[in-house]
């Protein structure tokens, strides 16, 4: 592997960059507000040997929760502040790490600008000693670097990512990282290697982004992990796999497995032809999810559709309302779920809104549709 020339930075009593090893991280899928399910995530996630476990907070409630969870826990935390950046103080006494997404940051205040808003939490960070990360995910991408960036998505991001370092190094503030998100291997391989020419000395967090369901989506992740951590790129990973509550200590064993493999120069070859047929991409859930029954739907959705999994169809299966609506808009089929309902998407285009004992006969019709407009086609009974 190629030596990595990022900058060093604390998580608290971590130390990711430079000739640090690679931390391996995960994120609880459940409730925050739900103490007992997310502590017991929080100590799965301890046993399989995180170095950073990530909680989202979206509330005054989910402050609370917090609190309660760390005082039960002496894991390297790190907070994701979901849209409401105006929890930061309250937050930053609690863990060890901010992480905010660039793209979410108008939703609340729209009479501030954005460099008000970061310095809130630069400021909020700086009091209590947390790193931040910088995370810009492919769903929810600033509108405006959207908008400026309308002809290559992917230097859209890249350039917001290097703005908001650019801001938080005039703010005097150095222990961040930076993350690029995508679903598309191949997409978090160039936006990350683009990233890392321009700022160096910036630690990344690598990540495929709803990766979906394993065994694919392990591929999925190895695939943009060997590609850039063998060329220097990635401090830290967090593999995001769609797996019941109880199986999320595998995102961590999958992640140490990658890093062994790579470290002993031990390549997986890619099956031949991967991902030029039925692509699902799922989400791996988090405390925004309405309703547990989304992860058994990602299974039976892959389970419904094996049939047409020669066609080039792309399904994905998303957990809540925040990204799901963004998330999906690329897919051929979308669905993102809400407490009762699902709704199902063709690309950009809503279809309508299912009951979850309805979806899956509705998806079906879908995908049969599909088959026979993209590819003249008959489908197999």
């Amino acid at each position: 592997m190629k030596p990595r020339k990022t900058r060093k930075i604390k998580i608290g009593s971590l130390t990711i960059g430079g000739d640090s090893p690679v931390a391996v991280q995960s994120m609880t899928a459940t409730r925050t507000q739900d103490l007992e399910a997310t502590a017991k995530q929080i100590k799965i996630l301890e046993e399989a040997g995180a170095d950073v476990i990530r909680i989202a907070v979206d509330s005054d409630k989910d402050v609370e929760a917090l609190k309660i969870l760390r005082s039960n826990s002496k894991a390297v935390f790190s907070v994701d502040l979901q849209e409401n950046y105006k929890l930061a103080p309250l937050v930053a006494p609690l863990v060890n790490k901010i992480r905010y997404n660039p793209g979410h940051l108008y939703h609340l205040e729209k009479n501030k600008t954005i460099r008000e808003k970061v310095e809130f939490i630069v400021q909020a960070a700086k009091e209590h000693e947390c790193a931040i990360r910088i995370g810009v995910n492919c769903g929810s991408i600033d509108p405006d670097y959207k908008e400026r960036f309308a002809h290559d998505e992917l230097e859209g991001m890249v350039q917001c990512a290097v703005d908001h370092c650019a801001m938080l190094d005039e703010l005097n503030f150095v222990d961040y990282c930076v993350s690029l998100k995508d679903s598309d291997s191949q997409k978090v391989i160039e936006a990350n290697k683009r990233f890392s020419e321009l700022r160096p000395d910036v630690p990344l967090h690598l990540g495929v982004t709803e990766a979906g369901l394993p065994p694919e989506g392990v591929i999925k992740t190895r695939i943009a992990f060997e590609q850039l951590i063998s060329k220097g790129i990635g401090d830290t990973i967090r593999v995001s796999l769609t797996l019941p509550d109880d199986e999320k200590g595998q995102e961590i064993d999958v992640g140490r497995d990658i890093l062994k493999d790579i470290d002993e120069g031990r390549f997986r070859s890619v099956p031949e032809n991967f991902l030029e047929g039925l692509n699902i991409i799922a989400c791996p859930s988090c405390s925004r999810v309405e309703n547990g029954k989304f992860v058994e739907l990602a299974q039976d959705v892959r389970a419904l559709t094996k049939y047409a999994e020669k066609y080039k169809l792309t399904i994905a299966v998303m957990g809540c309302r925040v990204n799901g609506p963004g998330e999906t808009d690329d897919a051929d089929l979308g669905l993102w779920c809400g407490p009762t309902h699902v709704n199902l998407k063709e690309g950009p285009k809503t279809l309508g809104s299912f009951t979850y004992d309805e979806i899956l006969g509705q998806l079906k019709s879908e995908v049969d549709r599909l088959i026979s407009e993209k590819f003249n086609e008959p489908v197999a009974k």
